[in-house]
């Protein structure tokens, strides 16, 4: 990768980063630039792009659990949202083919359909790296969305196996019996990697060699094997350390993909024109997302925010439409059409999502009209009881602030978190912890009154990893006219200084407070050595 592509990048990224928006929306742009400007994509951007996606499946894969899959909502609701999206897409371009439209005039019905089926997919790089950064891949509506991708990137594969015209070869079918067989071994390996650059390169080696390559060899996409490796390891306990400690890696090489295509695109005002064309079918796309899901009794609440967070096309759209041009059913413009459209959904879906719960709280009267009686009973708003002390969050942070707390003054304390796993083990072992989420506004208005303004709660503690969260929830309590303490913690001392500014009794950052807790355990041990021990050690 040339030096000056790397400098458009970061200036890019840092400048739509700065506006409010994700850096990759600066990424696409320096793609476009770049190309305009003369540059070609090559084998090396190519490499780097792959090895992204590959490592980004593989993160994934490692917070999945198979029983996701078993949800109707999740397996029946990716294929009624595909053959309803195709549908409707399909019936568009028929009628700007019949309208005389140069790009669509030359597409017969199997063109068009193709065209439509490719159209029918979101984005999983998107969706996961906004749900990233909002911390929100372990939240119901993260878990929903990723597991819509997933559907709909297996039925890609599908379609790209027959495509092709060859099928996966005969060891294909011992992958999956060879993998179980394998994970054992690959325990044994990952309990003793340590937690420095042997645990990144068992990392590299689980998703390019062991999942990528393996598959690639029996005929089956590397991408597919990245994210079954990824699951082979999710029931792992370093599963989260693993994918924390390749995050950097993973960002850096997806910027790759992002740049590559900005770089495959000639643009022209006919491919412009009909990329807008074609972005007009997200008005029917993204309702119908939230119409199935709400249908399968999801919340109206979980259900936007998933449809929101698949508020644009698909990176596997794209690769399915060049397996199509180059099988000759689709003109190779169409390349150009459905790259810029996959771009201009990615920069309108940012500044959606970056806004999501804004948007919500504004339509939340006329989403509720469409929410079913009954619910499914894990995507409820809960009861917080009698409690007194509100603990949001259980990371290391929140659970230890929570046992200090129980401990010492032995008030009602109840902690909250979104990642129902999470729940489960904390209730497991003995806390008092229900699964609800801070940035649900059926939840604080569900406890308004007999709560936060009767004084009931005294102190509400904000431990959750994602800021927009803390700010969302702190935003809320002084809504609901809160006069009891509040203490929140942040990662960084720019977010510690917002949320002073905003109110907060009590702002920590994570990092200093960690070593300031420490520094004052040591001095504890430290008071417990008489005067002669002390002199002694000072010599």
């Amino acid at each position: 990768m040339d030096p000056i592509w790397i400098a458009v990048a970061f200036i890019l990224g840092f400048l739509v980063r700065n506006a409010g928006l994700p850096p990759l929306v600066g990424y696409l742009a320096a793609g476009f630039i770049l190309k305009y400007f003369g540059a070609e994509t090559g084998e090396v951007i190519q490499t780097i792009s792959d090895i992204g996606i590959m490592l980004l499946l593989f993160t994934i894969g490692l917070k999945i659990k198979v029983k996701t899959f078993l949800r109707p909502e999740i397996w029946a609701g990716a294929i009624l949202h595909i053959t309803a999206t195709g549908i409707a897409i399909l019936a568009g371009v028929i009628l700007m083919s019949h309208l005389g439209i140069s790009s669509f005039s030359g597409l017969d019905w199997k063109a068009s359909l193709l065209v439509a089926f490719s159209m029918s997919f979101s984005s999983t790089v998107f969706a996961f790296k906004v749900l990233e950064e909002k911390g929100e891949i372990t939240s119901l509506h993260g878990k929903i969305s990723i597991g819509l991708l997933i559907m709909q990137d297996i039925f890609a594969v599908l379609f790209l196996v027959f495509a092709a015209g060859k099928t996966p070869n005969i060891y294909a079918l011992a992958i999956p019996l060879a993998l179980l067989l394998m994970r054992p071994l690959l325990f044994f390996f990952l309990n003793r990697t340590g937690h420095g650059e042997l645990l990144i390169l068992f990392g590299f080696f689980a998703a390019l060699v062991l999942g990528g390559e393996l598959f690639h060899l029996t005929g089956l996409k590397s991408d597919l094997g990245a994210l079954a490796a990824g699951m082979l390891l999710a029931p792992h306990k370093k599963a989260d350390e693993l994918s924390k400690t390749l995050m950097g890696f993973k960002d850096l090489f997806l910027i790759g993909f992002f740049l590559s295509i900005g770089l495959a695109v000639d643009l022209n005002l006919e491919i412009v024109v009909a990329a807008l064309i074609v972005l007009t079918a997200l008005s029917v796309k993204v309702p119908l997302y939230f119409l199935v899901l709400s249908r399968f009794r999801l919340r109206s609440r979980t259900a936007f925010l998933s449809s929101l967070t698949l508020a644009n096309y698909s990176e596997f759209g794209l690769i399915v439409a060049s397996v199509g041009a180059a099988s000759g059913l689709i003109p190779y413009d169409w390349l150009g059409i459905i790259a810029i459209s996959l771009s201009m959904s990615f920069l309108l879906a940012a500044p959606l999502n970056a806004q999501s719960y804004r948007i919500l709280s504004n339509w939340r009267g006329f989403l509720l009209k469409f929410q079913t009686s009954k619910r499914l009973p894990y995507d409820a708003a809960h009861d917080i009881g009698n409690a007194e002390i509100l603990i949001f969050g259980m990371g290391r942070f929140g659970t230890s602030a929570y046992d200090h707390l129980n401990k010492v003054y032995g008030r009602k304390v109840l902690a909250l978190d979104y990642d129902a796993e999470k729940v489960r083990m904390h209730r497991e072992a003995g806390r008092n912890v229900i699964h609800d989420d801070a940035t649900d506004q059926d939840f604080w208005e569900k406890i308004n009154a007999d709560h936060l303004i009767t004084g009931q709660v005294l102190l509400v503690m904000l431990c959750m990893g994602d800021h927009s969260s803390n700010m969302y929830a702190l935003d809320m309590l002084r809504r609901f006219s809160f006069q009891g303490i509040i203490a929140a913690t942040g990662r960084h001392d720019d977010e510690v200084r917002e949320l002073k500014e905003a109110g907060v009794n009590s702002a920590y950052n994570f990092y200093a407070e960690a070593g300031v807790g420490f520094a004052n355990h040591a001095c504890e041990n430290l008071c417990t050595l008489n005067p002669e021990e002390i002199s002694k050690n000072q010599k």
